[in-house]
């Protein structure tokens, strides 16, 4: 199978999609039901198009497309994740000038604070 680059992260996406397509589609009744289970093997017949063309080029193109709209949204879900998990011992907060996430001790009172990223001092309350 020389030319061909196999899976990335598109193709990951679009079999992820594909299963819950098909597995929601066997759950349903009727034509609805039916509708998504060929929808979810459309998405299977895609990906496998996509794993097995020569074209990398326009599959890359294609990659780096999907990745320009899946990376803030992954982004945002891990920032929240984080935020959630360190909750107890450390306050989130965003720099009103650049915007650039930061982080302090919680319990401290109202400390300045100097962003690593435009370096403008601010208040805030830990």
């Amino acid at each position: 199978m020389a030319g061909r680059r196999g899976t990335d992260a598109l193709a990951l996406a679009t079999m992820i999609a594909g299963l819950v397509l098909c597995l929601i589609g066997q759950i349903c009744w009727g034509w609805v039901g039916l509708f998504l289970l060929l929808l979810g093997y459309a998405f299977y017949a895609y990906t496998f198009f996509r794993m097995l063309s020569r074209n990398w080029v326009k599959r890359e193109r294609e990659n780096a497309w999907f990745l320009s709209i899946w990376r803030p949204v992954a982004s945002w879900f891990s920032m929240r994740r984080t935020i959630w998990k360190d909750r107890k011992f450390y306050k989130y907060f965003r720099c009103p000038n650049c915007r650039a996430w930061q982080r302090a001790p919680r319990g401290k009172g109202k400390i300045q604070v100097r962003c690593r990223g435009c370096g403008q001092e601010f208040y805030q309350k830990t």
